[in-house]
């Protein structure tokens, strides 16, 4: 029940980006082959800020999906599915918004930037105030212990933990629960009971988050022990009750260092993005077509890479010998603004190569990524289940 898992999301914006690439989607490619990875189409989330022109999220939902299966994501070693087809992440998020103070949600950094960035929109809607209740519980319904996320987002995973703190605290206390709770150290024999208790002590009195993960680990070392006892261990061994909701951990990405074609950060809102499947053509005019050192006017002026857009790029894609031929070539003017950006529209194309040929079989068979999202979301809902079946337990709404 406490497996390692990892869950990650993407709104459904249609064809991803490089910077999508290099910031996300590399990293899950790994992820993929260390854990149990749940990676999911947030097409809720989409209509917080979307809600008036929803027509295009289906498309741009499978449009991503062929995205992640080019980059290399496999469907053999992870679960991907539509947010929308697993209704019990609406269900989870409906009980725990009836718990949680509205404070709470109106403190998270981000309901305030993000009004201020799109204050075109009327984003005064219970939708939008509720969405972080929303991205807690996508996370919380698949017990998901590791969430990567870059430094912006972890004020989320803050969030997602004290919530699971609050649900346990306030659902969590089956009757007897610490008469059951007592029975179930003596089951650990004498020593390890011991240590589980003293564990216990650290953590209640002085608040030592290590001796949390010590006594964790002690009970790992049990294989005897029912999963009711182990439960009600977690609970005991923490001050609140039975765990039902585990608290998440986040698994911190660095940050894209994929620059645009202006030099800003690759963004479709800058307008500056080459997307993953672009033609050959589209990229190699798009590199030609790039600004560089307003110091280059002709040929024979020499330039600073530092200041040139293009040099970023090979920041990213040219090995060291490439980057002294550019800082030689540029500022002795002996290479054109045009050789230099060659080796940068080379790699591209290069990195994109597989990517294309990969999406192909897809786009030939669209049938094709239903069934993987259709297994998908079978799997996701054998796991919101189990967990919204201890959630209505925990609730008193399991009607016998």
């Amino acid at each position: 029940m406490y497996a390692e898992r990892v869950l990650s999301g993407m709104r459904p914006t249609g064809s991803l980006h490089l910077g999508h690439y290099h910031g996300v989607l590399k990293n899950w490619i790994e992820l993929q082959h260390e854990y149990p990875c749940l990676f999911f189409v947030a097409d809720w989330h989409a209509l917080t800020t979307q809600y008036d022109n929803p027509q295009g999220i289906e498309k741009a939902s499978m449009d991503m999906v062929i995205d992640w299966l080019a980059a290399g994501v496999d469907p053999n070693q992870a679960t991907l599915f539509v947010q929308s087809r697993v209704p019990e992440h609406a269900e989870l998020h409906l009980l725990m918004s009836m718990m949680t103070p509205l404070s709470w949600l109106e403190r998270v950094p981000t309901y305030k930037d993000q009004q201020e960035k799109l204050a075109g929109k009327d984003l005064t809607t219970y939708g939008f105030l509720g969405y972080p209740l929303l991205m807690s519980a996508d996370i919380l319904i698949y017990r998901a212990d590791k969430v990567p996320v870059g430094e912006d987002q972890i004020p989320h995973v803050e969030f997602t933990r004290e919530l699971a703190r609050r649900f346990n605290h306030m659902y969590g206390r089956e009757p007897g629960f610490e008469d059951k709770a007592r029975e179930a150290v003596k089951k650990l024999g004498s020593k390890k009971a011991r240590l589980y208790e003293e564990m216990r002590v650290r953590f209640q009195q002085n608040g030592d988050r290590e001796a949390i993960e010590q006594a964790k680990a002690v009970l790992d070392e049990v294989q005897h022990l029912s999963m009711a006892d182990r439960e009600r261990l977690f609970g005991y061994l923490e001050g609140t009750g039975k765990m039902i909701l585990v608290e998440p951990g986040y698994l911190l990405t660095e940050a894209s260092k994929m620059p645009g074609l202006d030099g800003q950060k690759m963004s479709k809102s800058y307008n500056n993005t080459i997307t993953m499947r672009e033609s050959e053509e589209s990229v190699t005019k798009k590199v030609r077509s790039m600004p560089t050192d307003p110091a280059r006017v002709r040929r024979t002026d020499p330039g600073e890479p530092a200041k040139c857009p293009v040099w970023q790029l090979h920041q990213v894609y040219s090995n060291d010998g490439c980057k002294e031929w550019v800082q030689q070539g540029c500022r002795t003017a002996g290479i054109g603004c045009i050789e230099c950006k060659q080796p940068v529209i080379d790699a591209i194309l290069r990195e994109q190569a597989p990517m294309r040929e990969r999406a192909q079989v897809y786009l030939d068979d669209p049938t094709l990524v239903k069934n993987i999202i259709a297994d998908g979301c079978e799997k996701a809902r054998e796991y919101a289940r189990e967990t919204m079946r201890d959630v209505r337990e925990a609730m008193g709404l399991e009607y016998h």
